[in-house]
């Protein structure tokens, strides 16, 4: 086994140190992917989705190439590891991977502006002296415009580091 010395780079994922602790940042994996989806120099949204619109499994007409739409939403899936913050989205975008419609990749397209915008999140994990366990959830009763089924995510920090997201139907 050798050492390779501090990490740097791992899987698409940037690693920098600094006094606070570590940063993770995708912003060359999401360069790339703007690149791959033609959307490069797209014009930016504040938000990765309209939080009072519904997204249904019957609306707007079928895509012809659902293998381009499913190759985004999973490359995008991949982002969530470092972007917590388009989490829901994401989760709402993968319902209707089965049969992708005219909505489902609007609303993707709307998730890679927003990334484009926010090329400088990333997950901050700082250097904490506190081993604090704190947890949030919340929850969406009977939100879905198909199943009437709820949405539930929650988020648990350890210290000032957030380590474990979820949000699911």
């Amino acid at each position: 086994m050798t050492d390779l010395g501090p990490l740097h780079f791992f899987m698409g994922i940037a690693v920098t140190r600094n006094v606070d602790g570590l940063f993770l940042s995708q912003r060359q994996y999401v360069m790339d992917l703007l690149q791959r989806a033609g959307m490069f120099d797209c014009h930016p949204v504040a938000t990765s989705a309209d939080t009072q619109a519904k997204l249904s499994g019957s609306d707007g007409d079928l895509l012809a190439h659902a293998t381009e739409y499913r190759s985004l939403v999973g490359a995008l899936r991949y982002l969530t590891l470092t972007r917590p913050n388009i989490s829901y989205t994401m989760q709402q975008i993968c319902l209707h991977m089965h049969a992708p419609r005219a909505p489902h990749l609007a609303l993707v397209k709307r998730v890679l502006r927003y990334v484009c915008g926010t090329l400088e999140f990333g997950l901050h994990l700082r250097a904490s002296s506190s081993t604090s366990l704190t947890a949030y959830s919340d929850a969406d009763w009977a939100g879905c415009p198909d199943c009437h089924r709820s949405t539930s995510g929650y988020c648990v920090y350890y210290g000032d580091s957030l380590i474990s997201w979820s949000s699911r139907r």
